[in-house]
């Protein structure tokens, strides 16, 4: 059974490999439909996979073409090279009476190990320059999105383009019983997406220019889909951008590539590709969606509702650096039990989860948490203050203060 299905991968990353071929191009399409079924239509990457993921951009057939000519070249050079060698040795061996040249130098050998290495370098480049500028020119593009890399979690802006205004959080979404913990096992099978999947998904249009506007709000992180050939780094106080313009509907997965901290492998990037119809239904759906969790700053909660809706907002941005016992990681994030913002004055924590807190009064790590609404960020404070050993004179926050500090 194990070897069928090693065999069934291989035969698969074989026609992939042949789907990439510019001659057999107009195959693509059906190479993707196959490694879809392949794979449970789950598009991340396929067991004992042995071959780069189907391209599902032009650029990304592109990127595949050079991995493959790359390939041949080095495979001429080495059959080349080691044929020569290995003919020499065996011709001009001492037992059939051959005996060693005795010569300095040779002007032939000396230009053609020169020239002909240089053609070939020539001959990579130039192709590869001119997919490398490619990817590199994001103008015209007819949706732009940030994409903010924060440990460990990506958010994301529809900033122009139909679907501006959008923005949304996106967590992993595979329950920790799949994952489990060092010296314990997971209770719960894990799934075909398995740590490749998340709760909130980007969804663009099929045949559209996407360009990804990419920063990050801690560490470095690295914005990455396979399918796509897009790999841009995320870096806090820089502004880097890619693009990319898929040819075929589907879902196409990714990972932060760059090590970011002990939760690196939590940070999965899921890119749904639907037709014009659907994308437009999904804007009206998700601004509603927007609209509705928007509550109006004038509310005034209670007490225990602002706390009930603050550890709902906190599982979900907080716990993975200051725990669920409001701990912290000794060393890398700050404890919130018994912490002198969360005790003091409301104004000062207001200020760290709007503008993060580098310097000045309470320095620390915190990045800035503005995206939430201010309600969220209401409760949220609310909720630490009064959790654990906490027990802050000023308990309680209500949205229009949050909006105030805003200003």
């Amino acid at each position: 059974m194990i070897y069928a299905k090693r065999f069934q991968s291989l035969m698969l990353a074989l026609s992939v490999a042949a789907a990439s071929v510019p001659a057999w191009a107009a195959d693509t399409a059906a190479a993707v439909t196959e490694y879809s079924k392949a794979t449970g239509g789950t598009g991340g990457p396929v067991v004992h996979q042995l071959n780069l993921q189907p391209p599902a951009t032009k650029i990304a057939h592109e990127v595949y073409d050079l991995h493959n000519l790359m390939m041949y070249i080095c495979l001429a050079i080495f059959i080349a090279v080691f044929g020569v060698m290995f003919y020499s040795i065996f011709k001009h061996r001492k037992s059939l009476g051959h005996k060693p040249a005795t010569f300095h130098e040779s002007t032939a050998v000396e230009i053609a190990w020169t020239v002909v290495p240089f053609l070939i370098v020539i001959g990579m480049a130039l192709p590869a320059t001119r997919t490398v500028v490619a990817m590199k020119d994001t103008s015209n593009a007819d949706i732009t999105i940030k994409a903010t890399g924060m440990q460990w979690k990506w958010g994301y802006d529809y900033l122009k383009g139909e679907g501006e205004g959008i923005n949304f959080i996106s967590n992993i979404a595979t329950p920790r019983s799949q994952v489990g913990s060092p010296g314990v096992a997971p209770t719960e099978k894990r799934s075909d997406t398995y740590l490749i999947e998340v709760d909130n998904e980007v969804v663009v249009p099929v045949n559209r220019k996407i360009r990804v506007v990419t920063t990050a709000n801690d560490v470095i992180h690295s914005w990455t889909i396979p399918a796509f050939a897009v790999k841009q780094d995320a870096i806090p106080g820089f502004v880097r951008d890619a693009w990319f313009k898929a040819e075929h509907t589907g879902v196409y997965r990714g990972n932060c590539v760059e090590l970011c901290g002990k939760e690196h492998a939590f940070m999965p990037i899921v890119v749904r590709v639907v037709t014009a119809e659907e994308y437009t239904a999904w804007v009206d759906k998700k601004k509603k969606e927007m609209a509705a969790l928007a509550d109006d700053p004038n509310k005034v909660w209670t007490l225990d509702e602002l706390k009930t809706k603050g550890e709902k907002v906190y599982t979900t941005n907080c716990v993975a650096c200051h725990q669920a016992t409001g701990k912290g990681v000794p060393g890398a994030f700050a404890s919130l039990d018994g912490s002198p913002v969360v005790n003091g004055p409301k104004a000062d924590q207001i200020n760290v989860l709007l503008h993060g807190q580098k310097s000045g009064k309470f320095p620390s790590a915190m990045p800035p948490w503005n995206a939430l609404s201010d309600t969220d960020i209401a409760a949220v404070i609310t909720y630490t203050r009064n959790s654990w050993s906490n027990k802050a004179a000023e308990n309680i926050v209500q949205p229009a203060e949050v909006l105030a500090a805003r200003k």
